[in-house]
């Protein structure tokens, strides 16, 4: 394992690595468990995988699709356990993240969350924020369009005040407007589960992202597969439209 981290780490990481995790549900189905057991068994496995890209693997950014803005159409019982669930992983990381170097930073619409969710996630990046080890985006109540939409109401407004003339609107400002704001497009998005789409995410800063699809589902995805995925990543030729 140790070589084969020298050899992907020469060969040069991407600078952010981007997941969409998914298969907790399956996960539970395939094991005869409820679905709750999977989105527990996908936060061992997220928590692995942080772990790994900090200590080990020295990975710059990396963003993890933890709650989309479509997900609040699941059942109240599981949309609970969720919340929970991400609340109690911020809140017993946090010591860890400020130990290892970890900048938590969060991506979505945090308003619609439960109010001590909030709570934790604001004290969470603001403990971490002088960390630069590994920076940890988290898509929480995140979707794609929904994040463009909302730059484009803040581009808007900023104009309406003279802030902003139309003529200097380009890429760059309006990157300025998205939640990733600060944070490099990422290199390589992976999907996990054998799902091939990016469901509503990080689709302005994905433009030019290489797309790695894994078979496993999310709560078995290993460090050694995201080796995998960055040695094939490694291999492709980025030309950007050249």
């Amino acid at each position: 394992m140790s070589t084969l981290i020298e050899r992907v780490q020469d060969a040069g990481l991407p600078r952010h690595v981007a997941l969409i995790m998914d298969g907790n549900g399956r996960w539970a189905n395939v094991h005869g468990l409820p679905r709750t057991a999977g989105h527990q068994a996908g936060a061992q496995a997220a928590e692995r995988l942080i772990r790994f890209a900090g200590r080990q693997l020295g990975l710059n950014y990396l963003t993890l699709f933890a709650f989309s803005t479509e997900n609040w159409n699941r059942s109240t019982a599981e949309v609970d356990f969720l919340m929970d669930l991400l609340d109690q992983f911020i809140a017993e990381k946090l010591k860890e993240f400020v130990a290892e170097g970890v900048r938590l930073v969060v991506s979505g619409e945090l308003e619609d969350l439960p109010k001590r969710l909030q709570e934790t996630v604001a004290y969470a990046i603001e403990q971490t924020a002088a960390n630069d080890r590994l920076v940890l985006n988290v898509a929480l109540n995140y979707g794609s369009r929904q994040e463009v939409v909302r730059a484009c109401r803040q581009i808007v407004r900023a104009a309406v005040a003279g802030q902003l003339r139309p003529e200097d609107l380009d890429e760059a400002t309006f990157t300025r407007f998205l939640y990733t704001n600060g944070i490099p497009d990422p290199d390589l998005i992976i999907r996990t589960s054998g799902e091939m789409r990016l469901s509503n995410f990080l689709l302005w800063q994905g433009a030019y992202a290489e797309l790695f699809f894994s078979d496993t589902l999310w709560p078995d995805f290993t460090p050694a597969e995201l080796l995998e995925a960055i040695s094939n990543f490694q291999k492709r030729e980025r030309r950007f439209g050249s």
